[in-house]
């Protein structure tokens, strides 16, 4: 039902329906707000945002993009994406006030890598992030749907409509190539 549901309010919103991004704000709201609890929590950096707070702010984001999403995943994605902007910025600002020369540390422990620190510079994860949707984007949004937004690799699949073996591939590379490049 729901997916239906999104599919039409995708449609709405691709022919300029300008109710149709609330709508889909509305019908996905719970969701957002578990997928940004789930962010809070992997991302004990001491920030002092609320998961309403950061769907807020991706949502912001969100309303001032294009407004054309094709799929729930594509969605999702850019959902996920604006919240760690929003993150990463706001840690940013708050290393500036507080500890100029400091580097900010965010868990990096899902990604289970033997020898990963288990905090990494959150500048240089993000520089590493930006760097992997580059190389492949769908390498970026499997990571980003399992690391920040906590979905298991089932999940990921039916988001992205592939099979569990895709996943699992493009998760065990989009580690390794983090690892590589966090490390270089």
């Amino acid at each position: 039902m729901e997916s239906e549901q999104l599919s039409f309010l995708f449609e709405k919103l691709n022919r300029g329906d300008t109710n149709a991004f609330e709508q889909l704000v509305s019908v996905t709201y719970l969701e957002l707000r578990k997928i940004a609890g789930s962010m809070m929590r992997t991302h004990r950096n001491g920030n002092t945002l609320q998961p309403t707070a950061l769907v807020n702010e991706a949502y912001l984001r969100l309303a001032g993009g294009d407004g054309r999403w094709e799929s729930r995943a594509h969605f999702f994605g850019a959902a996920v994406r604006a919240m760690r902007q929003v993150l990463m910025e706001y840690a940013r600002q708050r290393s500036a006030k507080k500890r100029p020369s400091s580097q900010v540390r965010v868990d990096f422990d899902d990604l289970k890598v033997p020898g990963v620190d288990s905090g990494v510079d959150i500048e240089r994860l993000d520089e590493a992030l930006t760097a992997l949707g580059r190389v492949d984007p769908e390498l970026l949004r499997v990571m980003e749907l399992r690391y920040f937004a906590g979905r298991s690799l089932a999940e990921i699949a039916d988001l992205m409509g592939c099979s569990l073996a895709t996943v699992k591939r493009r998760w065990t590379y989009a580690r390794a190539w983090l690892y590589e490049f966090m490390n270089a």
